[in-house]
């Protein structure tokens, strides 16, 4: 019976994408929001404007918010209270992506205050517009760093999970923050280019348009897909 009623519970979740529907054909009357930043003035000034945008409708109620990366402890409390995570200029952990994808938890990943109310204000309407998803690949903790003249700035690496690809894109984190996004110019073996480099190897990084690199930065490799908006209630 506990098994089933989770499975219930999860079949139930509130998205984004089928937020409207599920108020038109469901009745639901809240959306609650789990909100983390990197900095207590946004989090503060995101979590007002937020439930300012409750209606009659729906009436949008922030049960919980932070300072820092999303954690395994945010997952859980969005899980048990069919909550939606909303992460600014902070992202999860590859464990804790995990455990939101296993507990069919929604994160929502945002760096612009206007995006984030724009797709909040879409979703209550049934706006919203396909959306891209990161599929992960691979994960490389910085371990020394390298300034070439004429080159820039190589990271030497070790590939801690996964694998990174050539033609990946990166995100550089930094104490658990996002500090960039680009390309790889450069992956290497040694002296030699590398098409992809697996768990456990080390490497050598170079990130296009940025030299800022430093030992103990996590690179992170993924790639974009195009989803089409669901409207997950039926």
């Amino acid at each position: 019976m506990r098994e089933r009623e989770a499975q219930l519970a999860k079949s139930s979740r509130v998205t984004l994408e089928g937020l409207a529907d599920q108020i038109q054909q469901a009745g639901v009357k809240e959306l609650p929001l789990i909100l983390k930043g990197d900095v207590t003035g946004s989090v503060e000034v995101l979590a007002d404007s937020l439930q300012k945008m409750s209606t009659e409708k729906v009436r949008i109620k922030v049960i919980h918010s932070g300072v820092g990366a999303i954690t395994e402890s945010d997952v859980l409390l969005a899980s048990a209270s069919n909550a939606i995570i909303i992460g600014f200029n902070v992202r999860p952990e590859r464990k804790v992506a995990d455990l939101a994808e296993q507990e069919e938890v929604e994160i929502r990943l945002h760096s612009i205050i206007y995006e984030l109310q724009d797709e909040i204000r879409k979703a209550m309407l049934g706006l919203l517009e396909p959306v891209f998803r990161e599929n992960f690949l691979g994960r490389a903790e910085v371990l020394n760093v390298f300034r070439i003249p004429k080159v820039g700035t190589i990271a030497g690496c070790r590939v801690t999970d996964g694998i990174l690809r050539r033609d990946s894109e990166v995100r550089l984190m930094r104490d658990g923050v996002p500090v960039y996004k680009g390309k790889l110019t450069s992956l290497k073996r040694f002296k030699d280019d590398a098409k992809e480099v697996s768990n456990g190897m080390e490497c050598g990084v170079g990130i296009s348009n940025f030299n800022d690199i430093k030992v103990g930065d996590t690179v992170e490799a993924f790639v974009t897909e195009k989803m089409a908006a669901e409207l997950t209630a039926s």
